[in-house]
């Protein structure tokens, strides 16, 4: 069973029939009824499943999928089924590390905390408040990351970022400035009623197979399905056009597609005039992208892109999805706002079936960018350069903030080999091993006066930090994740943290005793209501409310049900801006396109890392 390539095999176990099929993983570990069963929010991707955590003597034994969620209703991957084993993994961090001398030593939270209080303050007296920099998580909740940006703010920096910067930032920015909003339109649901799906630059059945599973519902009930990717990925077999076009050339196959629509008359002409501005400019930018100009240039046959662009402009609802294909690339603002001129052009906006659906990729990203986990936005996407949002935070935390936007993690990583930044404080990131320059980025982090890092593991980044801070996993907390689909959902402990390891809300708590701050949480539900308080799209979610299955934001009072699909009336900026979005070649170098294999390559390195270290490069089946 573990070697089945199947990404559903859990749901096989499940349903079989006459119980041939068993986990390996719980097996011996106790009878069904022996255990409790405890609902919570898998820790993997953006989709958000509900699953039971099965405990038995403070240990949990295995996972089964929730039938009653709206999101996943029964089903699960392999990753949510199975890949649970780190919890009791022996390599968990459950001491507070402080390095002296070169080595760990394991020390107490009093001596640990204190020291990373001196050193922060040290800091920020010697050097200013932007000396300092921190990285948040999107795999902690939603209270952590409100913490720990509050934490930050408080001690005057907005050197606050977190890793959608380098995954769905582009999303952020590019959809707020066509729409007001930089979140997934519509409802995972919803994918099911599309009456065409334009997926471009996602291979979605592997990196979010649950709603891999929506997107075949929709083509067996007869939806049309182009697809737009370099490679030809499983969804290749399934689709009515398959558009294999040049790495970096989405702008123009998109610029195409409007074209064609245009000159067929396939417009949406009264969406366009009623809830819309700057069409005409856009729409006299597109007259160059010819499909036979589009073809020399992305290398899609012209009548393809003919064919592509009636079949989405012709559906009544038609669904665009799109993951860190689009966004993962120096266009990439440019191609997330080519694909919102796109939807709005057929008027696929503000009702079901349709929309423009990012999938973002780990469990609380969207909740993490909500929260404020960005160097120019407090939570609620309120701009750190707004007087008023700065006005309002300020008497809220009865602490003056700056109003000069932070760095990014970039410029975090610059400033640090630069020496400008002395000191950082990163909770559960590792951009040791996730950023693209990882040679660049140890030798900056080595660079700094003072490194903490926050987390369950000793990861490749905390080998280099001068205090380790360990925390306890989503299994061992409460707490709320936001999935893809803006749906706030709670987490819930299971099991009692490992050793002497805590809640990152309760490390950053006591941390912030420490700096003289009066922080009193006693559980997140009071930082739940302290959000709810701040942030107009968050105000009705209560975790009383959340107990049944969560609220899609926004939510802006406690009678009100949350929000399935946006835009239904108006845009949240008013009108639909469109923009015009030209073609430049792509600056990135392109290799040769992987197939589903592993590939031994000596090289495959920094050789900083030794000459002869054994790299894994994978690409395919999950």
């Amino acid at each position: 069973m573990e070697e089945s390539p199947c990404t559903f095999y859990g749901m096989c176990v499940d349903l079989c029939p006459v119980g041939a099929l068993l986990p390996k993983m719980s097996k011996g570990k106790g009878r069904t009824w022996e255990t409790e069963k405890v609902k919570t929010i898998c820790p993997y991707c953006g989709t958000g499943c509900s699953i039971f955590l099965h405990v038995k003597d403070d240990t949990v034994t295995g996972v089964s999928p929730c039938w009653e969620s709206p999101v996943n209703r029964g089903e699960l991957c392999v990753k949510g089924r199975f890949g649970w084993d780190f919890i009791h993994s022996p390599e968990r961090l459950k001491n507070p590390l402080i390095k002296k001398e070169g080595q760990f030593i394991e020390s107490t939270w009093e001596e640990a905390l204190q020291l990373v209080a001196e050193k922060l303050t040290r800091t920020v007296v010697s050097f200013g408040a932007d000396s300092l920099a921190g990285l948040g998580s999107a795999r902690c909740t939603n209270e952590e990351n409100f913490l720990f940006q509050k934490l930050l703010r408080m001690l005057g920096t907005n050197n606050i970022d977190h890793c959608a910067r380098l995954c769905h930032a582009p999303t952020v920015t590019g959809l707020s400035a066509a729409f007001g909003s930089g979140a997934m339109t519509n409802s995972s649901s919803d994918i099911e009623e599309a009456d065409c799906l334009l997926i471009i630059g996602s291979n979605t059945t592997e990196t979010h197979p649950v709603i891999g599973y929506r997107i075949r519902k929709a083509l067996s009930r007869g939806a049309g399905l182009v697809l737009a990717d370099p490679r030809r990925i499983a969804l290749a077999e399934q689709a009515d056009i398959f558009l294999q076009h040049r790495p970096g050339t989405d702008v123009a196959l998109l610029n195409a597609l409007m074209n064609v629509i245009l000159e067929e008359n396939l417009e949406d002409r009264d969406f366009i005039q009623e809830r819309t501005e700057c069409f005409q400019e856009m729409k006299d930018s597109l007259v160059e992208y010819t499909p036979e100009q589009a073809e020399t240039i992305t290398g899609v046959p012209a009548e393809a892109i003919r064919k592509a662009a009636r079949l989405y402009a012709g559906a009544e609802n038609a669904s665009i999805l799109y993951t860190m294909g689009i966004t993962q690339h120096i266009s990439g603002t440019d191609n997330v706002k080519a694909i919102a001129n796109l939807a709005m052009i057929t008027g696929n906006l503000g009702k079901p079936g349709s929309g423009v659906n990012p999938l973002r990729g780990q469990n609380n990203v969207q909740g993490a960018c909500d929260m404020g986990v960005l160097p120019a936005f407090f939570c609620g996407y309120r701009a750190v350069s707004d007087p008023e949002a700065v006005n309002r935070f300020s008497r809220a935390w009865d602490k003056p903030l700056s109003s000069r936007p932070g760095l990014t993690i970039p410029e975090m990583i610059d400033a640090c080999a630069a020496g400008t930044v002395k000191a950082m404080y990163i909770m559960g990131e590792n951009p040791l091993l996730s950023d693209a320059d990882i040679t660049h980025v140890k030798q900056s982090l080595q660079k700094l006066e003072f490194l903490v890092v926050q987390d369950i593991f000793l990861t490749e980044t905390a080998m280099l930090a001068d205090v380790v801070l360990p925390a306890a996993s989503f299994a061992e907390k409460d707490g709320t994740f936001t999935n893809t689909e803006r749906r706030v959902q709670l987490i819930r402990a299971a099991i009692k943290p490992r050793g002497e390891s805590k809640p990152d809300w309760e490390i950053l708590t006591m941390l912030a005793c420490k700096l003289g701050l009066d922080w009193r949480y006693n559980h997140p539900k009071e930082i739940m209501e302290e959000i709810a308080s701040l942030t107009p799209s968050y105000a009705g979610v209560t975790y009383q409310r959340l107990e049944t299955e969560g609220l899609q934001w926004p939510c802006p009072g406690e009678t009100h049900p949350g929000t399935p699909f946006l835009h239904k009336e108006k845009f949240t900026r008013g009108l639909g801006r469109f923009h015009l979005v030209s073609y430049t070649p792509p600056e990135e170098q392109t290799g040769s396109i992987l197939s589903a294999a592993a590939h031994h390559r000596p090289d495959a390195l920094p050789l900083s890392y030794g000459d002869h270290d054994k790299a894994l490069q994978w690409s395919g089946i999950l």
